[in-house]
């Protein structure tokens, strides 16, 4: 029997504000993301179901390439920042050895640890408002993943609004 779990997430289309819907393989809410409206960079809040908060994604502002620092317990679990490349996007998480490469055409990310792989990210194409599965290796690592995934999609979503 396999350990993974897997994890959907839509992005609400209508909504001023950012909000996600995270639901297991079965179909069960597991937890929500609503974004901050009227703030200097991007603030994303996570709940568990009961309401709870677990988890703070925010931007750093003053910063040539998009930055992310990940909060999980009241404490900075990492720092995501996108790196320079010309071919496909790589993010480095500072404070780790994880680092998640994309294929942007295909819509495909891989988190890895050297060559142990964590997460498979796939965003799906022809979707009203942005979907993702999440494929993570092992249980203890959901919470990191989700909130890694949340910061790149606020770094794509930041590089198309720029670009339109």
């Amino acid at each position: 029997m396999s350990n993974t779990v897997k994890l959907y997430m839509k992005q609400k289309v209508f909504s001023w504000r950012d909000r996600f819907y995270v639901k297991d393989e079965n179909g069960n809410d597991c937890f929500v993301v609503e974004g901050e409206l009227f703030t200097w960079g991007r603030k994303l809040h996570v709940y568990d179901t009961s309401g709870n908060e677990v988890a703070f994604i925010r931007q750093k502002v003053w910063s040539w390439r998009p930055r992310y620092f990940v909060e999980i317990c009241g404490c900075v679990a990492c720092e995501i920042v996108k790196e320079f490349t010309l071919l496909k996007p790589v993010y480095r998480l500072e404070g780790s050895t994880w680092c998640l490469t994309g294929n942007f055409l295909a819509h495909e990310y891989l988190l890895t640890d050297g060559d142990q792989q964590i997460m498979h990210l796939s965003k799906k194409w022809f979707t009203w408002g942005d979907s993702y599965e999440l494929n993570i290796t092992n249980p203890h690592d959901e919470l990191l993943c989700l909130c890694i995934v949340l910061a790149v999609d606020c770094a794509l979503a930041e590089r198309k609004r720029k670009t339109n």
